[in-house]
């Protein structure tokens, strides 16, 4: 059943509000896809592109075409992302991760797309989850194409670079270690032990396209949804921005909870401005719905 909500686009972006009633109401009707973001991840420890202190100000996150081009870039690249591992490994679900897996649980929702490459959605146990941009648990040969898990990878080159312990200044949302040239110097890559050929995350990179099929199964999950969920996205790149615009499009309500504006305001029945955890408990809460701890 669709959502009754006042869906009216005016073009116009509503103001944020601590209100979360509309978030409640149309979860409450079911058929919700929830589309997440960076935003989501920062209780967890990992820190978001754009926000207040975002590592866009500071950090140029690695090209696909730098990537494929230097093997200088990749020795640098896979220094980062090494020691970047470590500490995305270590990361656990929060409130808001566990909030969303709930509401599925439930039956609240259509499913969840995540521009997110952290695997915690799935942690907290959401199922019918698609990572729009990938995951930094498995590794891709560029030549071959074997997958492989990249715990796998990470042991491999803990023994091939005994030692290794620099110190990083800042950890990325793509997982990158911020270090510098002379940091990442005597880093020892390792090859496909399949072909030898060249390893990268199975992750979109800056500059690389998302697979046509899944960005073709996203909007297929839009068609069939009640409404669009944002969470903790800025919906600056047109990856998730599309969706939001397709929603729109269709008379299916956008909501969004982002504490601060989105690119995507203007197509949005609320903006809740408020921390994810926060917010999605509370709404958790009103509908009666237990979050795991």
């Amino acid at each position: 059943m669709r959502p009754t909500l006042s869906w009216t686009p005016t073009g116009e972006a509503p103001p944020g509000t601590t209100d979360v009633g509309p978030v409640t109401e149309a979860l409450s009707s079911g058929g919700v896809l929830v589309l997440s973001g960076a935003g989501i991840s920062t209780e967890s420890g990992i820190p978001d592109y754009r926000g207040e202190g975002g590592s866009l100000s500071r950090h140029t996150p690695m090209t696909y075409q730098d990537f494929t081009a230097s093997t200088q870039a990749r020795r640098r690249y896979w220094a980062r992302g090494h020691l970047g591992w470590r500490t995305f490994g270590r990361a656990r679900p929060n409130s808001g991760h566990r909030a969303v897996a709930a509401f599925e649980r439930h039956g609240l929702l259509a499913g969840v797309i995540t521009q997110n490459v952290d695997g915690l959605h799935q942690a907290a146990g959401s199922e019918n989850v698609v990572e729009l941009h990938g995951s930094l648990e498995r590794v891709v040969c560029l030549s071959c194409g074997a997958i492989s898990p990249r715990r796998t990878l990470a042991r491999r080159l803990e023994e091939a670079n005994a030692g290794f312990e620099p110190k990083a200044a800042t950890i990325n949302p793509d997982g990158d270690a911020d270090l510098t040239d002379e940091q990442a110097r005597d880093f020892r890559v390792l090859s496909c032990t399949v072909c030898d050929g060249i390893l990268k995350p199975d992750v979109v990179f800056f500059g690389e396209s998302v697979p046509p099929q899944r960005v073709e199964r996203c909007r297929a999950m839009v068609r069939e949804a009640s409404a669009l969920l944002v969470l903790g996205s800025s919906l600056t790149v047109m990856s998730g921005l599309r969706f939001v615009r397709q929603a729109a499009q269709a008379d299916r309500p956008v909501l969004i909870v982002n504490r601060d504006p989105t690119r995507g305001d203007q197509y949005a029945v609320t903006r809740v401005a408020l921390p994810l955890g926060a917010a999605l408990t509370a709404v958790a809460d009103q509908l009666g719905v237990t979050v795991d701890k």
